[in-house]
């Protein structure tokens, strides 16, 4: 685990001696690369490169002013007891709430430069992919959004993460069940699964389905309608694993709740495509 890189010099102008931690690097790299697959693909439709950053703009105000405000709501009753604290958190981001804050954003945007709004949609697909990808690594250096205790050969511990995979926390903490076969064999320290690194690989594979894809010949929108169906199926999937305490629906979570529906706004959308399709070629 490498949660600060490094310290910024002393004699640095006002964040003097402030840690660089790796989450915050990884994520500058999310929205990065995101942006150089957004700008090859929408200069590749014919739009002007210029476009693309005001989009990437849009993807950093969003990402990172929805992600705070869905954590925030998330955890209201601590928002409740310490609204300065937990506003002004270092920590604290909820994915999904930065997609569906940056996509509004993005919608708006597109409407107001009056850039196509099916094709634009898909350029951003592929990005959102890779961009997914290469934030949740900055969550596994900081050892965050880890999943459930596993005697696999996968498993990985985390004693310095957020909380330590300590059978304590991942107790009190995700109300885990912990087996006491495994605190004997492994100490107070239990390996988890590495869920970020799951979501890693599974949105590297969409991200290179979406890139193959891109080319279609199919109505504008159908390729981040597939995203969409893709990024839910594998959330959805992933939360399996997950260490998680906010399970308010019986057995799912609220990030499974959210996957659902995504992907069936995704499956309403492709079907609604391909009947458009089949009608203007009939």
């Amino acid at each position: 685990m490498y949660p600060n890189l490094f310290h910024l010099p002393e004699w640095f102008p006002i964040l003097g001696a402030t840690p660089v931690t790796s989450y915050g690097v990884m994520m500058l790299a999310s929205f990065l690369v995101g942006g150089y697959f957004l700008r090859a693909e929408m200069v590749r439709q014919g739009q002007t490169a210029d476009h693309a950053w005001d989009l990437l703009v849009m993807a950093v105000i969003g990402g990172l002013l929805g992600a705070r405000l869905y954590y925030l709501l998330l955890n209201y009753d601590r928002l409740a007891a310490d609204p300065f604290g937990m506003i002004f958190a270092r920590d604290g981001m909820v994915w999904y709430g930065g997609l569906l804050l940056a996509v509004a954003l993005f919608f708006w945007r597109i409407r107001r430069v009056g850039l196509p709004m099916g094709g634009t949609f898909d350029a951003t697909a592929p990005a959102l992919a890779i961009a997914y990808a290469v934030g949740r690594i900055g969550c596994f250096l900081v050892g965050d959004d880890y999943g459930r205790p596993t005697n696999s050969w996968v498993g990985i511990a985390f004693p310095e993460g957020k909380p330590p995979t300590t059978a304590a926390s991942l107790s009190a903490k995700f109300g885990v069940e912990i087996d006491p076969a495994m605190v004997e064999r492994y100490g107070e320290i239990l390996p988890v699964h590495p869920t970020q690194l799951y979501e890693t690989g599974m949105s590297t594979l969409i991200f290179l389905v979406l890139w193959h894809l891109r080319r279609h010949d199919r109505r504008p929108g159908w390729l981040f309608a597939l995203w969409l169906v893709l990024a839910g199926a594998e959330r959805l999937f992933v939360e399996i694993f997950r260490a998680k305490y906010d399970r308010f629906f019986g057995v799912l979570t609220l990030a499974q709740v959210v996957s659902i529906i995504l992907a069936g706004v995704g499956t309403a959308l492709m079907i609604r495509l391909g009947r458009a399709r089949r009608a203007a070629g009939a």
